[in-house]
């Protein structure tokens, strides 16, 4: 009988997973034995009777669960990336399993016990600032995880915790049959006035495939929805396809998510009640920057007065120039991408299609590598022979500047069926020191761009550029990571982790470094000066209804977690509700509605957290300011930004961090004035 290679050493270049041996039988097989091997270790910690140290404890139990990680590392990123039904299963019947495991470490009394005794001598042991924070946090866990509840309350929390986790794979799988059933065909030629070429090839291809060919299929794959709500003359169909986008998981039927989401939600109060909390929110920002939900209310509130009322001056001219095309009735959600695009190339004499042909993909995957280059000193070397998943992945070898090997990063960026939504950056193997050495990380970063199409290659957006250097910015803290302990990465707050791929973000579109990149993918002209400065002009174009939809989803996030009873009102009245209150124009719709909602209804990190990116968005806009002072690629700024940012991850306070790298705590002004809110 073969022998399951998740359970052997990889004996494949840079230790990747041999996807190719890797079968789906194989996975429960190596969780049920992972789990059992992690059990081993932890009973061995609790059961010592050695009088408890950092050593033999804290460090120890850090160092537990290793082979568990390796096979949770394949499995979840192919159940993100490369799933089908056979993994979607086994991801229901695993989720309880590693809850239980989870609940079993940190209920076990014998094991806090020693846990707390080290805790309670960290005064007086002679810790780095690391190793104190790994004491401080572990015991933490425990305490967060229901340690100190008597024996009943620690069988109710392990229900909620067990029912949770099915719940939340149960959302997820939803979500992702309910962006694959979806399809608008369209059968004859004239209801395609508007679409560019390139989009009408790329519909025709995905009808091909699906065995409709001479025919058009769209889908809610955001390369092809986009540019269909941009550009589509049909203002019918933009209906059609808009709503089957906000409508997913609300049609009441086996992929409905109302119910979930209710009872998600409801489990957590309970949750955060059991641990003395009065709401979801009060328990998950008793440990990240914002600390309170007053805190981050505070926050949405400073920003949402002046969004809403850029969007609403944005609202008012597309309406007049819905008008003015003699079309009745109000401006509605689905026209406002069509009209922003019109009123773009009025306003500013800008085209999204002038711009694509300067963004061919590998252009600028290879800029955000120059970038890191010229900040960093690290390169990036491809690899055609290391194993991948998918024939789309591509794998790089990334080193330092004196050839050290540092990782490698896997990049899969364009949509499919086996494949979520959104872009990601995930690992299949993260950093951690073995034996004094430190053990390389495994990247990846997932994307669903716009596809290259029959005679041309893949054309980004702006948008797909910028999330292009958003996912690698979360690379590149994975990859440049040198913690001492695993749990460093994982305490990473919620709200500092997309500081390294929000500033980002600033370099793809700024002028001086846009010059050395975007280059016309037929003639490798530059692009033109102009073309630049009608970019620049417009950067605050639609920026009201960019911040608008993002920080509704933000409240509508908060308002399900500052429950502090279960919500009485269905799923579709509580929303309204929520977003009401703050006023939100009938025009934009919350970036997500609760029901496909998945950043904070398939787990805890983003939960009562999806305020997280405005939150960095203040860190990087503040701390981009350094780079603009001091030069965009100086490396002196850049070896701080590396040395107290992107290594550090959750090994120290981010607020200390921060003021490290800074000098300073951020303010929220440059952040403000990024977005045109204050001059």
């Amino acid at each position: 009988m073969e022998s399951n290679p998740l359970l052997s050493e990889w004996q494949t270049p840079f230790g990747i997973p041999p996807f190719d041996r890797i079968k789906e039988d194989h996975y429960l097989p190596a969780f049920q034995e992972s789990i059992r091997r992690t059990r081993q270790e932890v009973d061995a910690i609790a059961g010592s009777a050695l009088p408890p140290t950092f050593a033999n404890t804290v460090e120890a139990l850090d160092a537990s669960g290793v082979l568990l990680d390796k096979v949770s590392g394949v499995f979840n990123n192919l159940r993100s990336a490369e799933t089908n039904d056979r993994l979607q299963e086994i991801a229901r019947q695993v989720a309880p399993l590693t809850t239980a495991l989870e609940d079993d470490i940190l209920l076990n009394e014998p094991l806090f016990t020693r846990a707390q005794a080290v805790w309670e001598q960290r005064d007086a042991l002679s810790l780095a600032a690391e190793q104190r924070r790994l004491v401080e946090e572990t015991y933490k866990d425990f305490v967060r995880g229901g340690v100190n509840l008597s024996a009943a309350d620690k069988l109710t929390l392990r229900k909620i915790n067990e029912e949770l986790s099915v719940l939340s794979v149960k959302f997820d799988d939803n979500v992702l049959k309910e962006n694959n059933r979806f399809e608008l065909l369209i059968e004859n030629r004239e209801d395609l006035t508007g679409l560019p070429k390139r989009v009408v090839v790329g519909a025709a291809e995905a009808a091909e495939q699906r065995g409709k060919a001479g025919k058009w299929v769209f889908t809610l794959h955001k390369p092809s929805l986009i540019p269909f709500l941009q550009y589509s003359d049909r203002r019918d169909l933009r209906e059609k396809m808009f709503k089957g986008y906000i409508e997913r998981g609300d049609h009441g039927d086996e992929l409905d998510n109302k119910a979930g989401a209710k009872r998600i939600a409801e489990l957590r109060i309970q949750k955060a009640n059991l641990l003395g909390f009065k709401t979801f929110a009060d328990f998950v920002l008793d440990r990240r920057m914002a600390k309170t939900p007053q805190g981050v209310y505070g926050l949405l509130d400073e920003v949402w007065k002046p969004a809403l009322k850029a969007a609403r001056r944005e609202a008012k001219a597309l309406g007049k120039m819905l008008r003015k095309d003699g079309q009745k009735g109000p401006l509605q959600p689905w026209d406002w991408w069509y009209y922003t695009e019109k009123l773009r190339a009025a306003k500013y004499d800008l085209d999204e299609n002038e711009l694509r042909p300067y963004f061919k993909l590998e252009n600028v995957r290879a800029a955000a590598f120059d970038l890191a280059t010229r900040l960093y000193g690290i390169r990036f070397v491809a690899r055609a022979d290391v194993p991948v998943y998918h024939p789309d992945v591509q794998a790089f070898e990334v080193t330092e500047e004196n050839g050290d090997h540092l990782g490698v990063l896997f990049v899969d960026y364009f949509p499919r069926e086996s494949k979520r939504n959104g872009a990601w950056c995930g690992g299949l193997r993260d950093q951690l020191y073995e034996d004094g050495k430190r053990v390389a990380p495994l990247v990846t970063n997932v994307g669903n761009f716009s596809k290259p199409t029959e005679g041309k290659p893949a054309l980004l957006s702006v948008e797909e550029v910028t999330t292009l250097f958003h996912e690698f910015g979360h690379a590149l803290q994975a990859l440049l990571s040198d913690v001492a302990y695993r749990s460093s990465g994982y305490y990473i707050k919620t709200d500092f982790v997309e500081l390294p791929s929000q500033i980002m973000e600033n370099w793809a579109t700024e002028p001086e470094f846009l010059k050395t990149y975007a280059r016309h993918y037929e003639t490798n002209a530059p692009i033109p000066d102009a073309l630049i400065a009608k970019m620049e002009k417009a950067k605050y174009f639609n920026e009201g209804f960019t911040t608008v939809e993002y920080v509704a989803a933000s409240y509508l996030d908060m308002d399900w977690h500052t429950l502090s009873a279960p919500p009485t009102d269905d799923v579709r009245a509580f929303e309204k509700k929520a977003l009401d209150r703050i006023g939100l124009i009938p025009e934009i719709v919350s970036r997500y509605r609760s029901t496909y909602f998945l950043h904070i209804f398939t787990g805890d990190f983003y939960a009562a957290g999806y305020y997280s990116y405005l939150w960095s968005q203040v860190l990087d806009a503040d701390a981009f300011e350094a780079f603009k002072e001091n030069g965009l690629f100086d490396r002196k700024t850049a070896q701080s930004f590396r040395d107290n940012i992107l290594e550090r991850g959750g090994a120290e306070d981010p607020t200390a961090l921060y003021v490290r790298f800074r000098g300073k705590e951020a303010s929220t002004r440059p952040m403000l004035k990024r977005k045109g809110f204050v001059k």
